[in-house]
């Protein structure tokens, strides 16, 4: 069972209850659910992830009006519920898992991850709202809303981002995947300094996960997840970049190719095309598939190999003239 099932299981047969006795009038204005932070609301969550933040609970969402009238009453009732659900222990809390179960009010609820625009309506501020706050936000499930406030923020977000903010990411992505994998990568390694290189795959590898997203119209989830999430995508209908997907694990596991670098070299050596560097090759392969996705998009038309040259075709795809105006790398 997962913890989200756990969950609302436990809201059906011990949360609601409660609610519809004591706080009954109020039934018609409350949202319950499981939304927020944390494995379980996204549905990762495993054995290992129930050490911390895992077991019976759920969260209660409020209008302002309400939460100032009952917030503080109905939260004594609900601690004062069984803690122990089907066999499952307590609610185990950590340190920084306080909160995540509830009663709250809604729009401090959003404000932890979105600010106080709720959604926001300003482009740069879609801009740089961190993309896993947004994940958190719209994760889990609702399980009741009759008052519908809680689920309207919601399902605006549910909307993905506007299509210039997704075509900015999209730019600053691929000018990232450019720097790190096809320019960096070779640089580091021609002096040897295998440090920096594995950081530059690193960049590689986390820019090329947002890349997917952005070019599925998903968001994407905190950076352990990140593979995760893809990787339950595959298979589902108009999902795309699989085969890429499948290259950055190959990379992400590729060993050290110090001995790629060593000399002699055949004349006419591309030093930034070593194709006897596995990690080059791999890296050229995942470029050429998210180029070939771009064109389907409609965001390049342009023929070179190196994604960088593709930043300017995308960035042309704008219709925002502020957004229009930012440095290719932003966002």
């Amino acid at each position: 069972m997962t913890g989200l099932e756990l969950c609302r299981m436990y809201y059906e047969q011990v949360g609601r209850p409660m609610l519809c006795e004591k706080f009954g009038e109020y039934m018609p204005r409350i949202a319950a659910g499981l939304v927020g932070e944390g494995s379980d609301c996204l549905g990762y969550d495993d054995e290992i992830s129930r050490d911390h933040d895992f077991g019976p609970g759920f969260c209660i969402w409020l209008c302002s009006e309400d939460y100032k009238k009952i917030g503080a009453e109905m939260q004594k009732a609900y601690n004062a519920l069984p803690k122990e659900f089907m066999g499952f222990a307590a609610r185990r809390t950590s340190d920084r898992g306080d909160g995540r179960v509830g009663v709250m009010e809604i729009n401090r609820f959003y404000r932890q991850f979105i600010g106080d625009e709720q959604p926001p309506k300003d482009l740069m501020r879609w801009l740089y709202l961190p993309e896993h706050k947004i994940t958190a936000a719209i994760s889990g499930q609702v399980f009741e809303d009759n008052l519908g406030e809680f689920s309207a923020v919601r399902n605006e977000l549910l909307n993905y981002y506007p299509e210039d903010i997704r075509i900015k990411k999209i730019a600053a992505r691929a000018a990232a995947m450019a720097q790190s994998g096809q320019y960096n990568y070779a640089r580091c390694m021609r002096r040897g300094d295998t440090v920096a290189a594995n950081i530059a795959v690193t960049e590689f590898i986390k820019n090329s996960l947002s890349m997917i997203y952005l070019l599925n119209k998903k968001y994407s989830p905190y950076y352990k997840w990140q593979f995760h999430g893809l990787k339950k995508m595959i298979g589902s209908r108009n999902f795309v970049l699989g085969d890429a997907l499948m290259l950055i694990e190959q990379l992400s596991c590729a060993y050290n190719q110090s001995h790629a670098w060593e000399p002699p070299f055949e004349p006419g050596w591309n030093p930034y095309l070593n194709t006897d560097d596995k990690k080059v090759v791999l890296i050229e392969k995942i470029c050429s598939l998210v180029i070939i996705e771009l064109k389907k998009q409609g965001l390049t038309e342009g023929c070179d190999d190196f994604l960088e040259s593709h930043t300017y075709n995308i960035m042309n795809r704008i219709q925002n003239e502020q957004l229009s105006r930012c440095h290719v790398t932003e966002g």
